[in-house]
């Protein structure tokens, strides 16, 4: 009698494409050194925030991927817009690979960043081996059914690279190459690297609140540097919640802007975590190495 060995995971081949730019972007950035000042820093520390924890963490994940909240429609496309400028794929594919990713953190084939496949894998070599369910528009599509339903979301996901090119010539216009450079460049790189870390990190390192079935974590620097998303297991375990840091050392960056829009009566349907939701919670923690 002979057993077979556990197949491994399909890597698809390597795009190029997606490493030439990538690349490129990473060698622009660093010239940072050579186009200091402190004003390009300022922008890029703004726009860092703007496209980060606005666009991607509020925007992408919250609103557009979970629904944890609403607002009107014109605001919703305001922050999608914004979100679209950080340089991280359009609404409906960032969507559509979150809301996988949800479903099927525990397979390593149907996940698109799954971390058992290793940091690297999760971090970034997912995106240069495309898989073509989660790159290819005709398949990723139908799991974002909801945003491919508006011609706003479709126009978005397929001219969102076109956004940078107005972003670079207003920087220019306002401090020539420096600012294009921090603004641009290195603002994308450090956030691209930032919101790559949740992906990797988080689940594999830091404390779990919630013993699911999943491998997600809760990381206090990884916080720091996201805006919020770091708190990855309280995420986990109730994806659907607006709030991420439930604890009053878990910072949640993101979280004081959404109830800023509650505050003014911008945020609707806001979902907050239950009482025993957080009663669970506020057991000792449970630390993982």
């Amino acid at each position: 009698m002979t057993t077979s060995a556990p197949s491994q995971p399909t890597r698809y081949p390597l795009n190029w494409l997606i490493v030439f730019f990538f690349t490129a972007v990473h060698a622009l950035a660093m010239l940072a050194p050579w186009f200091f000042s402190w004003s390009a820093l300022g922008v890029m520390l703004l726009l860092h925030w703007l496209f980060g924890s606005i666009g991607i963490c509020l925007g992408y994940h919250r609103l557009l991927s979970h629904r944890s909240f609403q607002v009107p429609r014109w605001l919703e496309y305001a922050i999608a817009l914004v979100g679209a400028m950080a340089l991280q794929g359009g609404p409906i594919f960032w969507v559509a690979g979150h809301r996988l990713h949800h479903a099927h953190t525990e397979d390593v084939e149907q996940d698109p960043y799954s971390a058992k496949r290793g940091f690297w894998w999760s971090h970034m070599l997912w995106m240069i081996y495309p898989h073509p369910d989660y790159f290819n528009y005709d398949r990723y599509q139908k799991f974002a059914p909801d945003l491919v339903r508006q011609g706003f979301y479709r126009w978005l996901n397929r001219y969102f690279i076109l956004l940078q090119l107005p972003l670079a010539i207003a920087l220019y216009a306002l401090g020539g190459w420096p600012f294009v450079i921090y603004g641009v460049f290195l603002r994308s790189v450090l956030l691209w690297h930032s919101t790559w870390l949740i992906n990797s990190v988080t689940h594999m390192w830091g404390y779990r609140t919630f013993h699911i079935n999943d491998n997600s974590r809760n990381l206090w620097w990884a916080a720091i540097l996201t805006y919020g998303e770091g708190w990855h297991n309280n995420h986990h375990a109730y994806p659907h919640v607006a709030k991420a840091g439930w604890q009053w050392w878990e910072i949640d960056v993101t979280w004081w802007a959404i109830w800023i829009l509650k505050t003014l009566g911008l945020a609707r349907n806001v979902v907050m975590p239950t009482e025993t939701a957080l009663a669970l919670a506020a057991q000792p923690v449970r630390r993982s190495p």
